[in-house]
């Protein structure tokens, strides 16, 4: 028969990974949302420097001859609308307001995803402390693995009897804290945003927020051979 403490320690890696997958589809749902939120970023930068665009230049001979030799109504309405297309400018601003509304709610919605994340990470910090006798054990006799510059490495299968559930804590530790600083970094480039941001600065927002500066690709994919 199963004795008491190995069901124990069954049940406890059981519930363990049950966490780990929750918190690798939250880890889904965030990534989901900083790509469409890196879309909305764009489209605010596209719409601010259309808007912002300098008129044409008339100091220049070529430019000035150009607009006297073709000086139609249109053309003369376009240079006296400030070389802006009123329709398209209306467009823009309303295209501009959309974006920054969209990633104030992406902002609000990443927050509640990283609060879960952290909600999760306590459940299995708690769960381990509850069974730290246990886990000791269990670390004593079944793993050689240790973390190494905050990165993991597990050649084993990921199932109920060889994960090493305290590791794979860690390993959620280390995820939770690269997410929840490109979190902040969306937030303040979010909060940054105005009609005087500088077409430099937009340029480096976009970047900064495909780039994830803050995340670790091996890592990430390390967590994922868990539960694959």
């Amino acid at each position: 028969m199963e004795s008491i403490e190995t069901k124990s320690i069954s049940d406890m890696r059981e519930n363990i990974l049950r966490i780990f997958k929750d918190f690798m589809t939250g880890i889904t749902k965030i990534d989901e949302l900083g790509t469409a939120g890196s879309r909305l970023l764009t489209g605010f930068q596209q719409a601010l420097e259309y808007i912002c665009r300098p008129p044409i230049d008339g100091t220049s001979e070529l430019i000035d001859k150009i607009i006297k030799t073709n000086g139609t109504r249109r053309v003369k309405m376009y240079v006296e609308a400030g070389c802006r297309n009123p329709l398209h400018a209306v467009q823009n601003v309303s295209k501009m307001n959309s974006c920054k509304l969209g990633l104030l709610d992406h902002i609000s919605k990443a927050k509640v995803i990283v609060e879960e994340l952290e909600g999760l990470l306590g459940d299995v910090t708690n769960t381990i402390q509850s069974t730290h006798g246990i886990l000791f054990a269990i670390s004593e006799k079944d793993s050689d693995d240790e973390l190494n510059d905050h990165a993991i490495h597990n050649d084993t299968e990921s199932n109920s009897q060889n994960v090493d559930v305290t590791q794979l804590a860690a390993l959620m530790s280390i995820i939770y804290s690269m997410v929840k600083q490109d979190y902040l970094m969306q937030e303040k480039i979010v909060l940054a945003l105005n009609l005087k941001s500088s077409s430099g600065e937009l340029e480096s927002y976009c970047l900064l927020w495909s780039l994830r500066p803050f995340i670790n690709d091996d890592i990430m994919h390390q967590a994922w051979r868990f539960i694959s």
